[in-house]
């Protein structure tokens, strides 16, 4: 028989989930801010990072590199507007969005790459070659020391 703990506040978090989702989450500016979906891979040569931006234009995406991060940020800007014999629609939806990752150090900051196609765009973090250096072994030996004498105040 399974056992099941009682969480009290769960049923709650996922109504304000579920909740939040419905009404897009305000900065200080007034503009409404959205979190776009990521998704991170590796592979034996490079770290990939793909992040969902459908519909933003690549002019208002940015990515910095910064303090051993990696910031991706941009603007959605759309506004869809229909005129019909009989009525008039004005679909718009404005929003900012900020990521960050940190870096690990086998990245090789110079060479990372930021394409964009079909609404997603793809970071490549090259990583570097990590050269396994050979451990050298130092030799302890025992030295007379006349000069200062250990038990001296």
């Amino acid at each position: 028989m399974l056992v099941t703990r009682f969480n009290p506040s769960k049923e709650f978090q996922e109504f304000e989930n579920q909740f939040f989702k419905l009404f897009p989450t305000t900065d200080v500016s007034g503009i409404s801010t959205f979190k776009p979906a990521v998704s991170t891979r590796e592979d034996d040569s490079a770290y990939h990072i793909e992040v969902d931006l459908p519909g933003i234009k690549k002019e208002n995406i940015h990515v910095d590199v910064k303090d051993h991060q990696i910031i991706i940020s941009g603007e959605r800007k759309f506004k869809k507007e229909r005129t019909e014999k009989d009525y008039y629609m004005v679909e718009s939806s404005y929003g900012k969005f900020e990521r960050s990752f940190s870096l690990p150090e086998s990245v090789d900051i110079e060479k990372i790459e930021a394409h964009g196609q079909d609404g997603v765009l793809e970071i490549t973090l090259p990583k570097t070659k990590i050269e396994k250096k050979e451990v050298k072994k130092i030799k302890v030996t025992s030295k007379k020391m006349d000069a200062i004498p250990f038990d001296t105040p």
